[in-house]
């Protein structure tokens, strides 16, 4: 097996790399060493400087739903502040980070290698943040999870940046957190560093590095979820249940009105690297809780040839043929669709509402580099 050092791990094995008397740190559980030391823990003991926590989406325990930032004040372990960012930007953000006093605000959270989840934008604000007040940032870099070898999907329109995407990157990004810090502050401007890791490629399993996983969210429970969520955390987007409620989050796939067409179609479409069983579960919480539903648990057989947003559009598509009376949007006030901020566009909604197959909108997988069009990668 081989073995990558995180840049947690080297920074607390050499506090030089940092400069800064007032440090900040951007966590939450995933930001641990390989022996499961949580960082905050670990650089102190190092003699790094951190005087606050920054927490993101879910807090800083990990605990909060989705769609809500951490209740903590104060850290019980290392009885520092913390500062909630969750859902602040721009002067909120800027006037959150400057009462905290920091100088050098640092990174360590685990991406899950998909453009709407949430952490790496929360990056991003903070990156701005620091330009706008004259702070460093550094990143502690991280694997992605599911590979840095290919990207799929479209780039998110400006248009539609928010929360789930700042800028114009794919669905499947194919990069690590420190080398999507890199991209974006090629707009920003700010006084940025990423310590890189050791030993790792853009072709190591997540299996071969040596590194435990920890849930990134509490509804990203494996590294299998991880694997699906850039396709089945589209139909977040839709009145499907995307497994929410379940041990197996976008793992399973669900509604009242589906039946075992479903599967079947699925499984006739011969998508790679996965196979589609039948099967019927009922949510706890969220869409359909409490209602037994049927659908589809996805088992990926092949991780190589796996294509998760063709397979997410593929399912999409089937759902709304079988059952087109029954299929909708999710939208709260009936003019924006959750689902366009999600594609990064309203081209998925529209070909779908024109009983066009979306397929034609995702071609095939490219190389983190063909995107980034000339942008720098920190890993061979």
């Amino acid at each position: 097996m081989s073995y990558v050092r995180t840049g947690i791990e080297r920074l607390a094995a050499d506090p030089g790399l940092l400069h800064g008397d007032r440090i900040g740190l951007i966590t939450n559980p995933t930001g641990v060493l390989p022996d499961l030391t949580p960082g905050a823990t670990a650089l102190r003991a190092a003699g790094v400087p951190l005087t606050a926590l920054f927490s993101p989406e879910h807090g800083i325990r990990g605990t909060a739903q989705a769609g809500f930032g951490g209740q903590e004040s104060l850290d019980p372990t290392t009885g520092l502040p913390v500062f909630d960012t969750y859902d602040k930007d721009g002067g909120p953000l800027d006037d959150l980070v400057a009462s905290s006093g920091v100088d050098t605000l640092v990174f360590d959270i685990s991406d899950v290698g998909t453009r709407f989840y949430t952490y790496v934008w929360t990056m991003h604000d903070l990156i701005a943040s620091a330009a706008r007040l004259g702070l460093r940032f550094a990143v502690l870099d991280r694997p992605n999870p599911i590979g840095g070898t290919l990207a799929e999907g479209p780039l998110l329109d400006p248009a539609y940046a928010g929360p789930v995407g700042r800028a114009a990157v794919p669905v499947r990004h194919g990069l690590t957190a420190g080398e999507l810090a890199v991209h974006v502050n090629r707009s920003i401007g700010a006084d940025l560093r990423v310590i890189t890791m050791e030993g790792w490629r853009r072709d190591t399993p997540f299996e071969a590095t040596g590194l435990p996983w920890v849930m990134p969210s509490v509804n990203m429970p494996t590294r299998e979820t991880a694997l699906v969520y850039p396709g089945t955390g589209l139909f977040e987007g839709t009145n499907l249940s995307e497994g929410r409620g379940t041990t197996r989050p976008f793992e399973l796939v669900g509604a009242p009105y589906l039946d075992g067409r479903f599967a079947a179609g699925l499984n006739g479409l011969g998508l790679p690297g996965v196979r589609f069983r039948d099967t019927w579960f009922t949510p706890t919480f969220h869409k359909h809780a409490g209602l037994a539903v049927r659908g589809v648990q996805l088992h990926v057989h092949d991780q190589g040839a796996f294509r998760p947003v063709l397979t997410g559009l593929s399912m999409l598509h089937l759902a709304r043929s079988l059952h087109p009376e029954d299929f909708a949007w999710h939208s709260e006030d009936g003019r924006s669709y959750f689902m366009d901020q999600l594609w990064g566009s309203d081209s998925l909604r529209h070909t779908m509402d024109a009983g066009k197959d979306p397929a034609d909108l995702c071609p095939p997988p490219v190389s983190p580099e063909t995107w980034l069009d000339g942008g720098p990668l920190l890993y061979p």
